[in-house]
């Protein structure tokens, strides 16, 4: 629904709503924010979506979406899109991390930038972690998503988390390769990415520092979740060898039995994937198909119904 908000008189109208052809009735849903303690004592914003029905007793899978970047706020909306997977008894998380503007610009300059960039991951930790502890989900019950910068963040989160926390990890075209990237002055958008991660190519503290949070780099002989990462063969912003060298350099560590690595290459798409109204849906269902398989491969969820 789209409101106009009186700000002396704190009044709300009604504008519009939104037709769901299928049917949508809110009062099945809880929306509601909260706040999990950072790991140096900070308030990050946490926004949840799930049914009434849904028991909040830690049985429940749970996804947890974040970007926090370039100081862009992740604003909630509603998106008839999570219904498929909150109908089917998800919790829906979006983590308003450092990075972005969320609360404010300091939030993002200089809190979520240069060398406090890892403020942003460990946000997210921070998150998974409270959102276990307060039983919205349980450890092994958590599926992580983010997309571009946001598929750093969940590659770095994955990284940092310890075992048996995640079940999956999807990035879309996420820049993993950041440290590589950042040192290759042929790419056209490098220099202009120097201000946002630092320029590893003239300052050795750059190159340490990213070198340290950068997901490819900090890939380890070790058990992980299961994960997906997508990529566009005419990508300009994140070029499609970036997830193809992750993904090549996970299934080569990691030491777990069965563990998926995969990845899905849009041969007619660059960083915004597929156009169309409809042809947009078809890498949403990717995305939450994959999602539900491991919820229920790993006895998350009983069915996909």
């Amino acid at each position: 629904s789209t409101f106009d908000y009186n700000v002396v008189s704190k009044e709300r109208k009604l504008r519009r709503t939104q037709v769901i052809p299928s049917g949508h009735n809110p009062d099945k849903y809880v929306c509601k924010r909260v706040y999990a303690k950072g790991h140096d004592g900070v308030d990050i914003p946490v926004t949840i979506m799930h049914l009434k029905d849904t028991k909040i007793d830690g049985s429940a899978p749970l996804l947890l979406y974040g970007y926090g970047s370039y100081g862009m706020s992740m604003p909630a909306y509603f998106s008839p899109n999570r219904l498929s997977l909150v109908d089917r008894g998800v919790v829906y998380a979006v983590a308003h991390v450092r990075g972005g503007t969320d609360c404010g610009y300091a939030w993002y300059d200089p809190d979520g930038k240069m060398f406090k960039k890892k403020n942003t991951f460990y946000d997210f930790l921070s998150v998974a972690n409270f959102l276990v502890a307060e039983k919205f989900t349980s450890a092994g019950k958590i599926a992580i998503h983010g997309g571009s910068a946001g598929g750093m963040l969940v590659g770095a989160m994955m990284n940092l988390a310890p075992e048996g926390l995640l079940a999956s990890v999807v990035g879309d075209v996420p820049f993993v390769d950041v440290l590589n990237t950042m040192c290759d002055t042929s790419l056209p958008l490098t220099p202009p990415e120097w201000p946002e991660w630092g320029n590893p190519i003239e300052s050795k503290e750059s190159y340490e520092y990213i070198k340290s949070y950068a997901p490819y780099e900090g890939l380890t002989e070790r058990s992980y979740p299961h994960v997906l990462a997508t990529a566009g063969l005419t990508d300009p912003r994140v070029t499609y060898w970036e997830p193809a060298k992750w993904i090549a350099r996970l299934r080569k560590l990691r030491r777990d039995q069965g563990g998926l690595s995969l990845m899905k290459t849009n041969m007619d798409a660059g960083h915004a994937g597929k156009s169309g109204r409809f042809d947009r849906l078809d890498e949403v269902a990717l995305v939450y198909g994959f999602v539900l398989h491991v919820f229920h491969k790993t006895g998350s969820l009983k069915s996909l119904d």
